[in-house]
């Protein structure tokens, strides 16, 4: 209901976002990705087709009723000769008209491959659930990187503002010391360059922070030309421990895929072996027959026109005995597919298995650096304090306060870095975990 909720306010918002801004966060995202990218949409298709998959496999075990109707003109009756009594006679055979109109039934008795086709429909069903499921975890991995790029721009956006206003404030205290003969005209001209510089850097993330935001809105499905405004809330620097004893492949949903998708090869070799067996069906047939010279309607009391029923009702038996052994060599493929199956299943348990160890150890030097770096920002905020109050009480040089400044400024990017490093780790150690889409989408 809350995803409904959710769902059901930003499409409120989409249609005035002409004139405002909501702020999106990252599991808002998510669910309106869930919901509307194309992907979400064709893999819930591909569920709804399954059940009319099943419908049709199902079909042929069930009664086949069909309606037969034939007429017949032949302007030349072919003769016979007959003897009878020593003598000889010509006589014709037929009539110029002939009419049937009939019912037929075929009822499937006992047919291996009808009875197996329909586990497989049904497992087939449930390897598009699966694969819905992939499919919505693939889309959220996407979505959660992308929206935390836009984030790490934005911050670098901020860092550099204030560092624009820090540079700007030096500047006016320069420009005044200039105006009094107190510092030197080069202390200005280089700070108005470091200066510009700022600025140009400012320009280019913000033309790189709007192609971001592109890529995410047709990332999640939505127009393009919607304001967004992302949750500050959602790149914070969280600081939580992780251990390995939770983690294990089988809660993976490539594993379960797969899986099933070696369920199915081995259902499609009992199929194929299925042909081998006796079949056994019941037909039946009720109709009318017309013979006259005249056109055979079926109302009236034509006297040249002569109708009689037929009906029958038969038990047939087919028993395979010998097809060049065709049917041998094609469960024999399906036995090589079953194989080629298993080897694929094991590498990739060795595959995920490895994913995992690397994501647990990626989480926490992403830990350690993140601390490393928030030490690191906060000694870089002291340095430039300290600097910045000896240069005005003209203990430090120009250039002392400029490469304070840079390092301060580094430092916040690195910082940042550090914070989008922990967060794509989490990313891959909560996939490793096999629990992606639940992470990002509840509350």
């Amino acid at each position: 209901m809350t995803k409904k909720i959710s769902i059901a306010v930003l499409l409120l918002l989409t249609t005035s976002f002409a004139w405002a801004q909501t702020e999106l966060s990252l599991k808002d995202a998510v669910n309106y990705a869930l919901e509307y990218k194309s992907e979400a949409v064709k893999s819930k298709l591909d569920i709804q087709n399954s059940s009319y998959l099943i419908d049709e496999a199902r079909a042929n075990a069930l009664p086949q009723i069909n309606a037969n109707g034939g007429l017949t003109y032949n302007p030349i009756l072919q003769q016979t000769a007959l003897s009878m009594g020593g003598e000889t006679m010509v006589i014709k055979m037929g009539r110029p008209w002939q009419s049937t109109a009939a019912l037929q039934l075929n009822q499937q008795l006992f047919n291996m491959s009808v009875f197996q086709g329909l586990k497989a429909a049904k497992s087939t069903r449930e390897f598009y659930q699966i694969n819905a499921e992939l499919t919505d975890e693939q889309i959220v991995e996407k979505v959660a990187n992308s929206y935390y790029e836009v984030f790490k721009t934005r911050s670098q956006i901020k860092t550099i503002d204030q560092t624009i206003q820090n540079t700007t404030r030096v500047r006016d205290v320069i420009e005044s010391l200039t105006k009094s003969g107190l510092a030197k005209k080069i202390d200005l001209d280089r700070i108005n360059v470091s200066l510009n510089n700022l600025k140009s850097g400012r320009l280019q993330l913000q033309n790189a922070v709007k192609l971001q935001e592109n890529s995410l809105k047709f990332l999640i499905g939505m127009d393009i030309s919607t304001d967004i405004n992302l949750s500050e809330n959602d790149f914070n620097a969280p600081k939580m421990l992780y251990s390995k004893e939770d983690l294990t492949v089988n809660k993976r949903t490539e594993i379960k895929l797969l899986e099933k998708q070696g369920d199915l090869l081995r259902l499609n070799k009992k199929v194929t072996q299925a042909r081998s067996y006796p079949t056994l069906s019941l037909s039946a047939n009720y109709g009318y027959f017309g013979l006259g010279s005249n056109f055979p309607y079926f109302a009236g009391n034509d006297p040249n026109v002569y109708w009689s029923k037929f009906s029958s009702v038969g038990l047939n038996l087919s028993i395979p005995i010998f097809n060049g052994f065709s049917n041998r060599s094609k469960v024999q493929q399906a036995e090589i597919e079953i194989k080629k199956f298993e080897a694929d299943l094991k590498d990739t348990k060795l595959a995920l298995s490895l994913a995992i160890e690397n994501a647990f150890t990626q989480i926490n030097n992403a830990q350690i650096a993140l601390d490393n770096q928030e030490s690191n920002l906060s000694l870089a905020k002291q340095v430039l304090e300290n600097i910045e109050n000896n240069y005005k009480n003209g203990l430090a040089s120009l250039t002392d306060l400029l490469d304070a400044e840079t390092s301060y400024s580094d430092a916040q990017n690195n910082y940042t870095n550090a914070i989008m490093d922990y967060k794509l780790a989490e990313i891959q150690l909560i996939k490793a975990r096999g629990e992606l889409k639940s992470y990002y989408t509840t509350e």
